[in-house]
């Protein structure tokens, strides 16, 4: 629901379902999409206001962390594209190529997959690097 919320340009609908999301992971202890959560809610705050992009970081940060440790690769994944983008924003292209170097190689399948197709474009449009940095 926040997703499509973001994309219809709802940002303050897609923070207020996200907050609510959070507060029921905390009160139930299901926390299988946790990690995802706190990714949207980095997206959404810098779409609020580019001031909040350390607080976005920290979800980003927060989403990468959640996700490694539950072993959930493809959203560790998402999150990671989510910290390089902005990383790149900031002109951080080397740190940000190194992180999402590292995560997509551990992929050994799949690369015909929507969150694999726009890692290899942000890692080849936005950040650079030719494609043997990646294969």
């Amino acid at each position: 629901m926040a997703q499509a919320c973001l994309k219809d340009g709802q940002t303050e609908q897609a923070y207020s379902v996200l907050t609510r999301e959070l507060e029921r992971v905390r009160d139930t202890g299901v926390r299988y999409y946790e990690a995802e959560l706190h990714r949207i809610k980095g997206e959404v705050l810098l779409r609020r206001s580019a001031a909040s992009q350390k607080e976005a970081e920290t979800c980003f940060h927060r989403a990468i962390d959640l996700s490694h440790d539950q072993g959930a690769k493809s959203l560790e994944l998402r999150a990671i594209m989510s910290l390089s983008d902005l990383w790149r924003k900031q002109g951080k292209k080397a740190e940000a190529r190194q992180m999402l170097q590292e995560i997509y190689r551990w992929f050994t399948e799949g690369f015909n997959t929507a969150d694999l197709k726009e890692a290899k474009e942000l890692f080849k449009e936005r950040l650079g690097a030719s494609p043997s940095h990646i294969n």
